[in-house]
C-alpha cells in the first residue's frame, strides 16, 4: 500500500482489511474464472478493491492485491491479479 500516497485512503483500506478478521468468508464476493478461490471486497467509496484469499481451517486471510478498479484498463486491479496468478506469483 506504500504506492498510495494519501494517508486517509491507506487508513480506510486498512480499516476494511481489519474487518476481515471477523467472518472473512461472509464478506466481499467470490471471484470467478482465473481468480476462482479468491475473494474481493470494496473499500474507499467503492473505488478500491482488496483481493484476498482464505487459507486453511484456522482461517488465515492473505491479502494478495489492493488497487483501483478501472474496468477494461491495463492497470485494473483484477487484471494485475490475473497477471500475478499467470506468472505463478499467486497460489491457490
Amino acid at each position: 500500500m506504500s504506492d498510495i500516497s494519501d494517508r486517509r485512503i491507506r487508513e480506510k483500506i486498512g480499516a476494511v482489511i481489519d474487518l476481515l478478521a471477523e467472518d472473512p468468508e461472509k464478506q466481499g464476493k467470490a471471484l470467478l474464472g482465473e481468480l476462482a478461490g479468491f475473494r474481493s471486497i470494496r473499500a474507499v467509496g467503492q473505488r478500491y478493491r482488496i483481493i484476498y484469499q482464505i487459507r486453511g481451517n484456522d482461517i488465515v486471510v492473505v491479502i494478495v492485491a489492493v488497487g483501483i478498479r478501472r474496468d477494461g484498463a491495463k492497470d485494473d486491479i483484477y487484471n494485475l491479479a490475473k497477471k500475478l496468478f499467470r506468472l505463478r506469483l499467486l497460489s491457490e
